[in-house]
């Protein structure tokens, strides 16, 4: 009996199988790849220029979603505060950067027309400028010319942005090569529990390669369930991003990053990773020692 008589159709692994985007992909993550690593490595106002270029980046793509149309004057002064609020943190510590977003919430909120959309905008300027001044302290305003001070700030971002770079690496090749069950079809069809395992899998194992590798006096099953949980929690940041899309009916948030979309689509994993670690580094060493917190036990 044929695959059409039974009402079954016949299995077909290459069906699933759709590689036209992974030169722009490979290529696009590459360049950003090389941007982070200049960044965290330099540390001082070339990471803060960089930070708040990107994360203010996400915040116009995020406005022009929940406003609905192009980008207007109010919208572009919110994304000149969320820049500021990176590039004063080396001189001036993240009270400013915080007063920064602060003055940015009062401005979406007063500028904004419906109810709705006040909550989405100020709700928008709010979060990235958390994380902002968060992947700011984990950093630390260290430079590279000051030997032994950039250490911890530099390995915590770079495990965090391997992890997650990791987990999206493995969950994009597996899932395009195994396929199965879809992990959340209502909210991002295209996503599958094979992809969500096979990324968590690469993810945490790049993880703990690294930590082994950096702070080899830290207990090694420490390491492993930090990368296990940034790989988990990178993964629910990008469900997280694809709901709110959805609520949107919008596909990508933007186009500016061939084989990405946009920015808010490539760094949806990280803003949950970020505040994360941040997390995890405060409450075991503090506000004045994030990193360290993170990976010395």
């Amino acid at each position: 009996m044929s695959a059409r008589e039974n009402g079954r159709p016949r299995f077909n692994p290459l069906a699933r199988r759709s590689w036209t985007d992974l030169g722009p992909r490979f290529a696009s993550a590459i360049v950003l790849l090389l941007l982070a690593v200049v960044g965290l490595y330099v540390g001082s106002y070339v990471f803060a220029a960089l930070v708040g270029a990107v994360f203010a980046g996400c915040y116009r793509e995020w406005e022009r979603m929940v406003t609905l149309r192009p980008l207007a004057t109010p919208g572009a002064v919110l994304i000149g505060l969320l820049g500021l609020s990176a590039l004063v943190f080396p001189a001036f510590g993240p009270l400013v950067s915080l007063g920064f977003v602060a003055v940015a919430a009062i401005v979406a909120a007063v500028t904004s027309g419906s109810e709705g959309v006040r909550t989405w905008r100020v709700g928008g300027v709010v979060f990235y400028g958390i994380v902002i001044v968060m992947l700011m302290m984990i950093r630390g305003d260290a430079t590279w010319m000051q030997p032994g001070a950039l250490d911890a700030g530099m390995w915590a971002g770079l495990m965090l942005g391997c992890v997650i770079w990791a987990t999206d690496t493995g969950a994009y090749f597996t899932g395009r090569q195994v396929g199965g069950e879809k992990l959340a079809p209502d909210i991002s069809p295209g996503k599958t529990w094979s992809g969500a395992i096979g990324g968590f899998a690469l993810g945490t194992l790049v993880g703990l390669v690294l930590w082994l590798l950096v702070v080899p006096q830290s207990p090694w099953w420490i390491g492993l369930a930090l990368a296990a949980a940034l790989s988990i929690v990178g993964q629910v940041g990008d469900l997280a991003e694809s709901a709110i899309k959805r609520r949107f009916r919008i596909k990508d948030s933007g186009d500016i990053i061939p084989g990405h979309g946009g920015l808010m689509d490539r760094l949806d994993s990280l803003t949950f990773g970020v505040i994360f670690l941040f997390a995890v580094g405060a409450i075991h060493a503090g506000l004045g020692a994030i990193a360290a917190g993170f990976l010395f036990w």
